[in-house]
């Protein structure tokens, strides 16, 4: 009786180890078909772009890439990219003509890939109408806010700007008269990132605000008494 369950096991065993690779190769070949289109290539929060498009077509160095003119001026180390591929299940190689890594992407969330250069930072890789969709968001935000209690009491007055303070981060100005807590805290710039809209002190404190659907922004996470940003 063990015996018989042994070799049905062991039977189960070798078909799942054979089905694996066919997996593998599923996943892959399903994230190069969707990653076949335009693609912005950015720092975090977009102040400098660039625009990818990945082809299916195969080269001896990879798959082929067209980059736009801009990219090595606002990019500079574009400048060696010239394929890319799939590595693995989930990385999207940008790679040179020796086909090494110029930088390695990973899905972080659905439609947005994360990849590091050592010694510079973290960028972008996300669809360019998804893109061009947030860069139009940004651009809403612009103008005068006011933040107010649950109770719909304003505390302070503020203006948020496309003025841009440090790399991916603009200038955020507190009108006079402002609640004694947002004073003290006194925001010094501002950004979106991932859905959410930060202000940022100049000691390096941040508060994250969320979208609800009122078309406001709620301070996370959420207490008793929040507090709220709203349009002037």
């Amino acid at each position: 009786m063990s015996s018989g369950r042994f070799g049905i096991t062991a039977a189960a065993l070798t078909a799942l180890l054979a089905l694996a690779p066919q997996v593998a190769a599923q996943d892959a070949s399903t994230l190069k078909k969707d990653m076949i289109g335009q693609w912005e290539l950015a720092t975090t929060e977009r102040s400098k772009t660039c625009v990818v498009t990945l082809k299916a077509d195969t080269s001896p160095q990879g798959l082929k890439l067209e980059l736009e003119p801009g990219c090595a001026a606002a990019l500079p180390f574009t400048k060696e990219i010239t394929a890319w591929n799939i590595k693995g299940l989930d990385i999207v190689r940008l790679q040179d003509a020796a086909g090494q890594s110029v930088i390695d992407f990973t899905e972080v969330e659905s439609g947005i890939f994360e990849g590091l250069r050592t010694g510079e930072g973290v960028y972008i890789l996300q669809n360019l109408a998804a893109a061009r969709s947030l860069a139009k968001s940004m651009d809403q935000m612009i103008g005068d806010w006011s933040i107010v209690r649950g109770n719909g009491r304003p505390i302070c007055g503020l203006t948020l700007t496309n003025t841009e303070a440090t790399p991916d981060n603009f200038q955020v100005f507190l009108k006079p008269k402002c609640d004694p807590a947002i004073a003290s805290f006194a925001p010094t710039v501002w950004r979106l990132e991932r859905g959410e809209l930060l202000l940022m002190s100049a000691g390096g404190e941040t508060w994250r605000f969320q979208a609800d659907d009122n078309a406001q922004w709620r301070r996370v996470p959420d207490s008793v008494d929040p507090l709220i940003l709203v349009r002037q």
